[in-house]
């Protein structure tokens, strides 16, 4: 059985204005795991994965490609606690 795990992930490139967020929702989705999506002022987005680890691994891998039109230089992921107070996944504005 997975332990479950939190990662909180930046991700730079061309992620802004290829449907990175949605993309990111529906994986996440698929996958199983709960968190959120946003877009970040200065270009890069921004994503909290929650759930299983071999299911966070998964979107956080995901992350390294993500949308078909992205181009992902980046990712940046930062191990945290666990919470378990994220139910779904939503896109935040």
């Amino acid at each position: 059985m997975d332990t479950n795990v939190r990662a909180h992930v930046i991700i730079s490139g061309r992620v802004q204005g290829v449907c990175f967020r949605v993309e990111t929702e529906r994986a996440a989705d698929r996958l199983g795991v709960h968190g959120w999506v946003r877009n970040r002022s200065d270009g890069r987005v921004e994503a909290v994965f929650e759930g299983p680890q071999t299911a966070v691994n998964d979107a956080v891998a995901w992350c390294h490609h993500g949308s078909p039109p992205a181009r992902v230089t980046n990712v940046e992921v930062t191990w945290e606690t666990y919470q378990g107070d994220l139910q779904g996944f939503s896109i935040r504005r």
